[in-house]
């Protein structure tokens, strides 16, 4: 019976997956420039067949299979860094899933692009201080959503940099850049369903 639910749950997940939503990301970092995901949804999602790519979007260009499911408030991360290296560099957990050694990477002024299984286009975020003036530039320091309403919106004005000992728990890795990859408190939530899991969330500090 419990497999039977466990089954449904995650086929539900599937028609929910744009609750995997970009929430982290540094284009420039000396430890290796990441993007962070986050399942800010009620339930757990299957990651198999998910793919990413920048601002040339091609579906299944970096798969991301190996995430596997994805629990409600976890958070995943894919960097040009090793996955060792970047573990070491920022301390982080052997329960944080991170895909390593990329190479489709980022730029000054890019995309991230987020695909389902189905080669749909669940999350995008366009920025690049540059192009977007006033807007943040995530060089050695990580951009972090301003609230819940940045989440999928892709509007880089709702994003600002992390700093040590704000309300992400960021902190300064080996090699000195600042961020928080691997954990995401949801800011600010817009509705009572977000409110419920920020709590969660809040609690799956992975350092």
């Amino acid at each position: 019976m419990r497999s039977a639910i466990l089954a449904a749950t995650v086929i539900a997940a599937g028609s929910a997956s744009a609750q995997i939503q970009i929430t982290e990301w540094a284009y420039s970092v000396e430890g290796g420039e990441y993007v962070e995901f986050t399942n800010v949804g009620g339930v757990a999602i299957d990651m198999t067949g998910w793919s990413y790519d920048d601002s040339n979007p091609v579906a299944g260009t970096l798969d991301l299979s190996a995430f596997g499911l994805v629990q409600p408030g976890e958070s995943v991360v894919i960097t040009e860094a090793t996955e060792s290296a970047f573990r070491i560099n920022w301390n982080l957990a052997a329960s944080v899933k991170v895909i390593g050694e990329y190479t489709n990477n980022l730029g000054r002024g890019d995309q991230i692009n987020l695909f389902d299984a189905g080669a749909t286009l669940v999350d995008v975020l366009t920025y690049g201080d540059q192009d977007f003036v006033g807007s943040i530039r995530t060089q050695e320091v990580s951009g972090n959503p301003i609230s819940a309403a940045a989440l999928g919106a892709d509007d880089v004005y709702q994003w600002q940099l992390s700093f040590v000992g704000d309300s992400y728990g960021s902190y300064t890795a080996l090699t000195g850049e600042i961020g928080n990859p691997g954990s995401f408190n949801i800011p600010a939530p817009a509705s009572a369903a977000l409110m419920g899991l920020a709590g969660l969330v809040a609690g799956r500090r992975k350092r």
